[in-house]
């Protein structure tokens, strides 16, 4: 199977490709960003609330553990 992913327009080198999420009710929510390949360009394109944003941070994941 291959997908045909959009060529990300920052880089040109790297494929946007689409990310879906769970909604605050838990409902699927497809397609709620938009995420470079390439790990050194770091383009994205966010929905949120019906806003759109570009550039947010990118996490990656990890989780540090706090000591109480």
């Amino acid at each position: 199977m291959e997908n045909n992913f959009p060529k990300c327009q920052k880089c040109k080198s790297g494929d946007l490709v689409p990310l879906s999420d769970f909604g605050s009710q838990g409902a699927a929510i497809q397609y709620k960003a938009w995420v470079c390949t390439n790990p050194d360009c770091g383009f994205n394109l966010k929905i949120r609330n019906g806003d759109v944003y570009i550039y947010e941070p990118i996490n990656d994941g990890s989780h540090s553990i706090r000591n109480h």
